[in-house]
């Protein structure tokens, strides 16, 4: 495949900690992929579009000011009632390990917690990309 994959970063909420997303954002561009980061403080409806917009192959969430159960799941359902579902997500920041099932249930298929390397990131998407 020619195309690149298209990966969309977004911080949802007030959290305004952005080294983590950047640092991936770094990464999965120095792996070759497209990435739009959307900024701090961004409500999960700019993301959603943002994501639609971009025609966006993934979205990563992340996140450390624990509104992690409110804010992901709210991005889902937006994406959701986008019909664009088949976007997939993964998110990440300082997740406790019981919320992750949740945040999985609501349709995340990968949370990556602090101390995760960047290259697993870089595999998952690109083994959920060619799948």
């Amino acid at each position: 495949m020619d195309r690149k994959i298209r990966v969309l970063i977004g911080k949802p909420g007030l959290d305004g900690h952005d080294r983590g997303a950047k640092y991936i954002a770094r990464a999965l561009r120095d792996a070759g992929m497209e990435v739009v980061y959307t900024g701090i403080r961004q409500t999960p409806e700019a993301i959603a579009n943002a994501a639609v917009q971009e025609d966006a192959d993934f979205v990563g969430l992340s996140l450390l000011s624990g509104a992690h159960n409110h804010l992901f799941p709210e991005v889902a359902r937006l994406l959701k009632e986008m019909h664009a579902e088949d976007i997939i997500l993964f998110g990440g920041g300082v997740i406790p390990e019981e919320d992750i099932p949740g945040l999985k249930e609501a349709g995340f298929r990968a949370i990556f917690t602090p101390g995760t390397p960047s290259s697993e990131v870089v595999d998952f998407i690109k083994k959920e990309f060619t799948s």
